[in-house]
């Protein structure tokens, strides 16, 4: 099922949101909880649907970028987006067993059951849409839940292809898209739900974790942020350059915790802009010709990132241009951005202060000494993601111990997004919540307490008047001295 929305009322369209939530809140209490084979077979389906449309999938998704490359997709939006899926197969019947708990007498029993929440809303942004839509859901479908889902305005293809798939592999009161613009995304955080996830910028976060508030609705936060590189004075600057820029121009940059700007040692200007040039060569001969790299989402986007550039030109950065020779440094029509170094950054430059989402990199000297890297770090909002480069394990465990950002890579960037075995997730300004593998499970559950009292009732009766005899034992206690 799907609600197509746009010409709406708002408040027809709450109406008519709340309609089908509640329906969908009805049946999720009428039946009984869903059983570990369901919950595999809603885990199935999902990787149905993308593996029996990924052509279709991977048009739309180019179609809305304007270009986008084949292989970023089917790597990170598609087969990324399945392996969370198979995972959760593959170990749902094992995180569905109760934790046993400890208690206080023999004949007494307590365990934890992992209870579903019910209908969990989904809104998930443009720049990965598959994997922000069913990666959540492999920890949704996991506890138990059902869902309701808002892809992205910006991706309107594919929105509507999604709206349309789901109806094919799902009944309606499992799982139900509703599209529609932001007015539609603001009445769909303003839903009861019994959880509410959200993948976006800090500032859209924060309005809809107000909008979920009035309801009590708890919420999963994925916000981004500016993520740091570090290069420490040991680290392999090649190497440092070569696995930043990988990422920076996967994907255009687009991604949430893509390279924000780069902390780098005085001095190491002029090996690092080498080595940024040779692996463009090697990498990405040609750009704006070249079916491996991706367009800007949007021309809202594509000005707002023209305008960064331009804004720290003037205000005396130095901006290098990774363009193949001949080529030009961006263009319009395609929207492709050639990657940029931006050097000699300052902090009233606006691509120091806002999360930048494109093939740009700030970067900005430091005497060498990690701890003057770290304080630079920790006077920031703290990031959804950090990466060091160096070799030094007490400098390595000194930038664990004293920076705190959602995670952090050593040697590499962004290789942690794709390990089911870890949390991911923000802290502070950069979200709320973890979810991937049993951190889904667990976050889209409710740890709910059950407890057998012993056949003598021995921990109620300590509670039963009368209290005086009680009272002389538990003095006894509080004075005994250790």
């Amino acid at each position: 099922m799907h609600l197509e929305t746009h010409r709406k009322t708002h408040m027809a369209l709450q109406q008519d949101l709340q309609r089908v939530l509640h329906a969908m809140k009805q049946t999720h209490l009428e039946k009984a909880p869903a059983s570990a084979a369901l919950r595999r077979d809603r885990l199935l389906r999902s990787v149905a649907l993308i593996r029996d449309n990924h052509v279709a999938l991977e048009a739309a998704i180019s179609a809305d970028f304007g270009h986008r490359s084949a292989y970023q997709t089917q790597a990170a939006d598609l087969m990324t987006t399945i392996n969370m899926l198979q995972h959760s197969v593959e170990h749902l019947e094992q995180w569905m067993q109760p934790d046993i708990a400890e208690v206080p007498v023999a004949g007494m029993q307590a365990r934890i059951e992992s209870q579903p929440l019910g209908v969990v809303g989904i809104i998930s942004p443009w720049n990965f849409p598959i994997n922000l839509t069913f990666g959540p859901l492999a920890g949704v479908f996991a506890a138990g839940n059902t869902a309701m889902l808002k892809p992205s305005e910006l991706t309107p293809k594919t929105s509507e292809l999604l709206a349309e798939l789901v109806p094919r592999y799902f009944a309606a009161d499992e799982l139900t898209v509703v599209l529609g613009d932001a007015s539609v995304g603001q009445a769909f955080s303003a839903l009861p739900f019994d959880h509410l996830v959200f993948t976006g910028s800090t500032a859209v976060g924060k309005h809809v974790m107000r909008a979920a508030a009035e309801n009590l609705v708890p919420v999963t936060l994925e916000l981004g942020g500016k993520s740091p590189v570090v290069v420490d004075s040991d680290a392999d600057v090649a190497m440092a350059a070569a696995r930043t820029l990988t990422i920076k121009t996967f994907n255009a940059g687009q991604i949430c915790i893509s390279p924000d700007y780069l902390l780098l040692p005085q001095g190491a200007e002029v090996d690092f802009i080498a080595a940024a040039q040779q692996f463009m060569q090697l990498a990405f001969p040609t750009v704006q010709a070249n079916r491996d790299y991706t367009a800007i989402i949007s021309d809202r986007h594509y000005q707002r990132l023209i305008s960064l550039i331009e804004d720290a030109r003037a205000k005396g950065a130095r901006i290098i241009s990774l363009a193949p020779v001949g080529e030009t440094d961006s263009d319009a029509q395609s929207r492709k951005i050639a990657p940029h170094l931006i050097l000699d950054v300052t902090e009233e430059m606006a691509v120091m202060q806002e999360e930048i989402f494109g093939p740009l990199l700030p970067i900005k000297t430091y005497n060498g000494d990690v701890k003057e890297a770290i304080r630079y770090i920790n006077a920031h909002p703290r990031p959804l993601a950090a990466y060091y480069f160096g070799n030094d394990a007490q400098r390595q465990q000194l930038i664990a111990q004293h920076t705190t950002s959602g995670a952090l890579v050593i040697n590499d960037v962004m290789t942690h997004a794709s390990l089911d075995s870890l949390p991911f997730g923000g802290v502070g300004a950069s979200g709320i919540g973890a979810y991937h593998g049993v951190h889904g499970f667990r976050r889209f559950s409710h740890a709910k307490p059950i407890v057998i009292q012993d056949e003598m009732g021995t921990v109620n009766l300590r509670l039963r008047a009368p209290y005086q005899d009680k009272s002389v034992a538990l003095n006894d206690l509080l004075n005994n001295q250790h």
